[in-house]
């Protein structure tokens, strides 16, 4: 019962700000809110793994500000204080703005007077490895945080770009 009346409360507190621009009638709105808080108790209840009602959220809302578009995305406590340390410049990078395209790992661009671009890296490189370790299925976090460490310590991309017949291993 407290599972439910905390969904029912959390869906609530949805509606007030997901609904506000435009006017729904009282009743297609709490269908809709009723619709989804029965899919997170049916996963709460039935998926095949124990997860914890604060997860389903957490993870419902990540797909849902995913699926709006490429650039609206839910922080949970963890990815705020990852953006919060990525801000404040509080670790050692290459000095590039990596982003997801087609799956892969991409360099958006280098940043100047950077390592990576003093290395030489380009917008569009994929990034095959890091450090001998593949970025195939891997997550831009993890990738991100495969890249980030101590200033002057060294790593190795794999990468492919075009118009080279090979990969290139760039320091």
């Amino acid at each position: 019962m407290k599972r439910l009346l905390l969904a029912t409360t959390i869906t609530l507190f949805l509606s007030q700000s997901l609904f506000a621009k435009e006017e729904i009638p009282e009743q297609t709105r709490f269908e809709s809110l009723s619709k989804l808080t029965k899919v997170i108790g049916t996963v709460e209840k039935y998926y095949v793994d124990d997860i914890k009602l604060e997860e389903i959220v957490n993870k419902s809302l990540k797909g849902l500000m995913q699926e709006l578009d490429a650039h609206s995305s839910y922080l949970d406590k963890k990815s705020s204080k990852e953006m919060s340390i990525q801000t404040k410049g509080e670790f050692g990078g290459l000095g590039i703005t990596v982003g997801m395209r087609d799956s892969a790992l991409t360099v958006i661009s280098p940043i100047d007077d950077t390592p990576a671009f003093k290395a030489g890296i380009k917008s569009s490189d994929i990034i095959l490895k890091i450090n001998d370790k593949s970025t195939l299925n891997m997550t831009l976090d993890e990738a991100v945080s495969l890249m980030r460490g101590k200033v002057n310590t060294d790593i190795y991309l794999t990468i492919v770009r075009k118009g080279e017949s090979e990969p290139l291993k760039i320091k």
